[in-house]
């Protein structure tokens, strides 16, 4: 660690909902990932599950004494989770996970060193940006994926390769500078628009692998979170600044 000395702690942030057939694997893959020498935190938000997530989550945080759990009292969204989880960080670095097994914590020492080396205030891991290992899917989620992308750059000036992964890191200082609206997937255009406002905000990207999931195994995210997404660019890029 180079620089910023104060950057003892890692909080990994996990917004569920219905995930009760992967949430203890990720937590244990979290716990076997190397975080650098971090303290670490783990805070569950569980978005009104109608399985055995909370159950679950309950189990984890008796296991584990730095795992934080809470539960919204109806479905409100992913964003609104990622709101409830970042009100009760206390590391100065914020990771944002999913719950599913789509994105590796193997991939954490990538994620964090740009940040404890001093280089820069956000990480995006991007799944196009990678020589690892990334599961064949959808031709048309790529496509999607790209062309939120470049919307979203167009409204922000950055040169983004993956604007809607699911592998976000914050210094904490920097995430509090931003409130944030959105309760759906659509805080991921938002945070992307918020943060790059902020003055002399120093952005990097890493590749990632990335095991992407069918319909069939769980996936959530569809064709209206994609035109929820570009309303979202058009909403904080021109009218909400």
């Amino acid at each position: 660690m180079k620089k910023y000395i104060k950057l003892n702690k890692l909080s990994v942030v996990i917004p569920v909902f219905n995930e009760d057939k992967t949430l203890k694997e990720i937590v244990g893959r979290i716990y076997s990932a190397d975080i650098l020498n971090l303290k670490l935190e783990v805070i569950i938000v569980d978005d009104f599950s109608t399985d055995s997530s909370w159950e679950q989550a309950r189990e984890i945080h008796k296991k584990h004494e730095n795992v934080k759990i809470f539960r919204h009292s109806q479905n409100e969204g992913k964003g609104a989770s990622l709101k409830t989880a970042f009100s009760k960080c206390s590391g100065e670095i914020v990771l944002i996970q999913d719950a599913d097994l789509e994105y590796d914590p193997s991939d954490y020492p990538k994620l964090l060193k740009p940040i404890l080396d001093g280089k820069a205030d956000v990480v995006y891991g991007s799944r196009f940006r990678s020589h690892n290992p990334t599961r064949v899917l959808y031709f048309w989620h790529r496509i999607a994926n790209g062309m939120l992308t470049l919307c979203s750059n167009m409204f922000t000036n950055l040169n983004l390769t993956d604007m809607e992964t699911g592998f976000k890191v914050f210094r904490k200082d920097k995430l509090a500078q931003i409130k944030l609206c959105e309760t759906r997937f659509g805080i991921e255009p938002e945070i992307t628009a918020k943060i790059a406002r902020i003055p002399q905000i120093r952005i990097y990207e890493v590749g990632i692998s990335y095991a992407g999931r069918t319909y069939e195994e769980g996936k959530k995210i569809g064709l209206k979170d994609a035109f929820r997404a570009i309303y979202v660019i058009f909403k904080y890029g021109i009218f909400f600044r």
